[in-house]
């Protein structure tokens, strides 16, 4: 037999690793190794077994307490001589009909829990794994919605034979080692009487069907990757980061199982003039100081084009102007959010001749009690004065 590597070692591992460190290890090398990545590859195959092999085992409490403390005879008695070695007497259950101990059986005795030697149907329908794309779109095409052609490779059911992996006219013929369940029972005679475990079946790798003439356009695969085009809508109100699924356009499934989704995540670019916030839009609005100080009808962008509005009298820098129903689309509800506008006033760096004398003529005549501000500046600063002559005498 084969000399197995330690499931630690498989998934790149330290012995008394984290639940969470073996669910990410075993994610990142099945990726790598998944058939569907590596079409007609044996190694990678053969290392993606391995790597479920050992998630299997580490992932399951039970299995790994066995493993760790018996290593792979602990989980495979066929391996190294079986577990007889650790002088189990009598009183186990898990006797076959056949008058053999079933091992599996005898170490939920030991740990507890049920048997894990049973296996899923290999034939039973498998849905196909999900595909994930990014899509860039500009500030405008999130707010109005776009329709986009999106190209991707996927795994798509075999034409030539329908997904059976069989030449057209044959078809796939039941395994006679293991009768279709994928797997076979391996029966050993040591110390303690006939013991019994379960493993893949090495005639049809577990697949519990032989082909015997595999279909030339997959190589027996039932599935090959094809370039397909496929036209999203995306929706009025979509935002940067946000992910939109599109059903049954990921990859076929196996034995006749439904098609993975699509999901696209949404990247946005950033607009020049308009920023988002939640559902709302903020535009920057330059104005002089004489609109803000006089009033006036300005020409604002919104989203939906331009639009007439009328700043009104002492307008202050800073100040937020809002048009109602201007804003982006709501995703999930009816309604817009609101066009929000912040007001930057502008002070000329140079001032002509008559420029400068015009102002100095209005500063001469303006009264001061039209700034609050300012008024209020002056309380405070006298109020300041007056402070430090009580304390200091000054």
């Amino acid at each position: 037999m084969a000399e197995k590597r330690d499931y630690y070692e498989v998934l790149g591992l330290q012995k008394g690793a984290s639940e969470s460190e073996i669910k990410s290890a075993y994610r990142k090398l099945a990726k790598k190794y998944h058939p569907d990545l590596n079409p007609d590859d044996p190694e990678a195959e053969a290392k993606f077994k391995e790597v479920n092999e050992a998630n299997d085992i580490l992932s399951d409490p039970q299995k790994r307490a066995r493993y760790d403390q018996f290593g792979h005879a602990g989980v495979d008695p066929s391996y190294g001589g079986g577990a007889g070695g650790y002088g189990y007497g009598g009183g186990f259950g898990g006797f076959s009909a056949d008058g053999g101990i079933d091992l599996g059986d005898i170490f939920d005795t030991i740990f507890g829990g049920a048997s894990t030697s049973r296996r899923s149907n290999p034939n039973a329908p498998k849905r196909g794994s999900d595909i994930a794309v990014n899509l860039d779109i500009s500030f405008m095409e999130a707010c109005k919605g776009v329709t986009h052609d999106i190209e991707l490779n996927r795994a798509d059911t075999c034409d030539s034979c329908n997904g059976s992996g069989a030449k057209s006219g044959t078809t796939p013929k039941t395994c006679p080692d293991c009768h279709g369940s994928g797997v076979v029972k391996i029966t050993q005679r040591t110390m303690l009487g006939s013991m019994s475990t379960q493993r893949p079946c090495t005639r049809c790798g577990g697949k519990g069907k032989i082909i015997e003439t595999p279909c030339p356009a997959c190589s027996g695969n039932g599935r090959v990757q094809k370039r397909k085009k496929i036209t999203v809508n995306v929706p009025a109100g979509i935002d940067n980061g946000q992910v939109l699924t599109v059903p049954g356009e990921g990859n076929a499934g196996v034995n006749g199982g439904s098609k993975g989704n699509l999901n696209i995540r949404i990247s946005v670019r950033k607009d020049p003039l308009f920023e988002r916030r939640g559902d709302d839009i903020w535009v920057d609005l330059p104005i002089s100081y004489t609109q803000a100080a006089l009033g006036d009808e300005l020409t604002v962008p919104t989203i939906d084009g331009n639009v007439t509005y009328r700043i009104p009298e002492g307008t202050q820098p800073g100040d937020v102007l809002r048009l109602r129903g201007k804003g982006v689309q709501h995703c999930q509800r009816e309604g817009r959010g609101d066009m929000m506008i912040k007001v930057q006033i502008e002070v000329p760096k140079r001032l002509t001749k008559q420029q400068r004398e015009l102002l100095q003529q209005l500063e001469a005549v303006m009264n001061e009690k039209n700034f609050e501000k300012k008024e209020s500046f002056r309380d405070k600063l006298k109020k300041f004065g007056d402070e430090l002559k009580k304390n200091w005498g000054g």
